[in-house]
């Protein structure tokens, strides 16, 4: 559904979108479905995110879109599921409620027209992971699990922070596990994409 062009060298697009601007720029679009708490939440990833990419040496236009994808990833972490599901394609309507929002994110931008496809994959899959995420996809899951504003495993989450992003690949397996290992641990289903990314990143370890 969102096409990825990028391979991990996070190519730019020549320029930022219009949507992904005002974001930046503080003004969140108008079907934002959340709260005062989630908008911390996303101020906080997206920081990160910002402070990884300095720290990696990419360029200003990257440092826009890392902080873009972490502003826009939780746009509609508060809508009801099943008003979500309903606008979605066939393809992306069965996922379950509570990882419906990334989807329906990237849907929202790219019907007004955004064409990143990286960024888009990066919101649309930032709660499960995928196997074609790059480097941004990568640095986006693993800082909306790692950011200091979540209250569980602080002294776990504050050590990953600190080794980021000088042992990345690293510290996103550790995050990866981290969230299977909890998903079993539940009893859960652990998705299919979470599987397959995570054996993407067990071969390029192996």
């Amino acid at each position: 559904m969102f096409t990825n062009s990028g391979s991990g060298s996070d190519a730019p697009p020549l320029a930022v979108h219009a949507s992904l601007q005002a974001l930046l720029n503080g003004r969140p679009p108008t079907w934002t479905v959340a709260s005062e708490q989630r908008h911390g939440h996303m101020e906080r990833v997206a920081l990160l995110l910002d402070t990884w990419a300095g720290d990696l040496g990419l360029p200003e236009s990257e440092r826009l879109r890392w902080r873009a994808a972490g502003l826009a990833h939780d746009l509609l972490r508060d809508a009801d599921p099943d008003e979500l599901r309903s606008h979605l394609p066939l393809t992306l309507a069965d996922l379950p409620g509570p990882i419906l929002h990334g989807p329906a994110v990237a849907e929202r931008l790219r019907i007004e027209g955004l064409e990143d496809g990286e960024l888009l994959t990066a919101v649309a899959y930032h709660t499960v992971g995928d196997a074609r995420f790059g480097r941004m996809g990568r640095a986006l899951y693993a800082a909306d699990f790692l950011e200091p504003g979540r209250s569980f495993l602080p002294e776990w989450r504050k050590e990953r922070r600190q080794r980021m992003p000088a042992d990345f690949d690293a510290v996103v397996r550790e995050v990866a596990a981290t969230r299977i290992r909890n998903l079993i641990e539940r009893g859960s289903r652990v998705p299919p994409r979470t599987l397959s990314f995570w054996n993407s990143m067990a071969r390029e370890a192996a």
